[in-house]
């Protein structure tokens, strides 16, 4: 692995998740840093406007603070351990966290849009298309979403932990190509360069490698809660969708353009699959099919040979009961499996749409949703 590689991965990312920390966000804990939050918004807007290097990307930012700038604001000095003061907490600050972004995004030209998630919402298919649906709709109106994890409604049971994993979790959802973690260190070294002296850098390295593990230490912030352990295994499972992750120091000059640039900053740990083939991969092993539709000869044929999306005027029936967001086997005439994917519609709606052009689903179903039945892009042909 070389500089070239690190160049090709960064240059090549047309949709990224940025997250940043909350001892960049709140600077250790003393309110939002307003200078640093403008800065990341203006790298953010350039970004989508194409000004780094003349080509416009998706941005989504997960960021932290919430609950850090709940504290400022409450006048607490040390982070409560209760739940329901946790929760208070980050009802207060996510009012000025949202303020923030809000304000220094449409500074710079930008819309932005809060969306807050649990660990529910990506765990229930339904809800996981849900989420997925409306982040690609912002995403496609050049307005740049602001993620946190809903800590005003979690419990133990549902907390993601960090935003590091939620991170990882939206790379996944969007199926973005990089994901890029802002921190308050240059990024990763085989020790704990605070404690060891003769620690070094790491500049590049494959995601979900055992020994990356070993080398994380302990969580380096008394405000956040994410160590570098965090940012590995969040690594990890964003490769698992074919992104790979950059760990960098938030407070570097422009990292975000230089990074798409090409420049080789902090550390990258590259997914060992590609995006496409990771997703096809989960989809084509999913064990777990809850139903089926059956389709003409023209829709088979326009699925095989012209990598179209399964409209439902192309169903001749429906097997099985499902939800939305299940995979569904697609079948032809004759019963072959020929693709699979995420069902737009449950079995229930999918048979009133059978053979049904997409101006007569609002009628049929009493609101307007996805002209597909599955979209090309949550699809995967079978058998070659």
């Amino acid at each position: 692995m070389n500089a070239n590689q690190v160049s090709d991965v960064l240059r090549h990312a047309r949709r990224l998740v940025v997250k940043v920390g909350s001892s960049l966000v709140t600077n250790e804990g003393r309110g939002l840093d307003e200078v640093a939050i403008g800065e990341w918004s203006r790298q953010l807007a350039a970004l989508v406007r194409g000004g780094a290097d003349g080509v416009p990307r998706e941005v989504i930012m997960v960021s932290s603070g919430a609950i850090a700038e709940g504290m400022k604001r409450l006048g607490w000095t040390s982070r409560p351990k209760e739940i329901h003061e946790l929760q208070a907490a980050a009802a207060v600050g996510q009012m000025g966290l949202a303020q923030m972004y809000e304000t220094k995004l449409r500074e710079n030209g930008i819309g932005s849009a809060q969306v807050l998630l649990t660990h529910a919402d990506l765990a229930d298919r339904e809800r996981y298309l849900n989420a997925r649906s409306t982040l690609l709709t912002l995403l496609g109106l050049g307005v740049v979403p602001v993620i946190n994890e809903n800590d005003t409604v979690v419990n133990d049971e549902i907390k993601f932990g960090d935003n590091d994993t939620l991170g990882a979790l939206v790379a996944n959802l969007v199926e973005a190509d990089a994901l890029v973690i802002l921190t308050d260190q240059k990024g990763l070294y085989t020790a704990d360069p605070r404690r060891d002296p003769a620690a070094q850098f790491v500049h590049e390295a494959k995601a979900g490698d055992p020994a990356l593990e070993a080398m994380a230490g302990g969580a380096g912030s008394s405000i956040g809660r994410g160590g570098m352990i965090t940012k590995i295994l969040a690594a990890k499972r964003a490769a698992g969708s074919g992104a790979s992750t950059v760990i960098a120091w938030g407070r570097e000059p422009d990292v975000l353009l230089r990074l798409v640039q090409g420049q080789s900053i902090g550390t990258l740990l590259v997914a060992q699959t590609a995006k496409t083939q990771a997703r096809k991969q989960w989809m084509a092993d999913h064990l777990q099919l809850r139903g089926a539709v059956v389709v003409d000869d023209g829709a088979a044929t326009k699925l095989r040979h012209e990598g179209k999306s399964l409209l439902p005027i192309g169903m001749t029936a429906v097997e099985g009961e499902f939800a939305r967001g299940d995979v569904i086997a697609v079948r032809d005439a004759s019963g072959a499996e020929i693709a699979r994917g995420l069902a737009n519609y449950a079995s229930a709606e999918a048979r009133l749409l059978c053979r049904k052009p997409s101006l007569e689903f609002e009628p049929l179903l009493g609101y307007a949703a996805e002209p597909e039945m599955v979209h090309r892009d949550n699809l995967v042909l079978m058998g070659g």
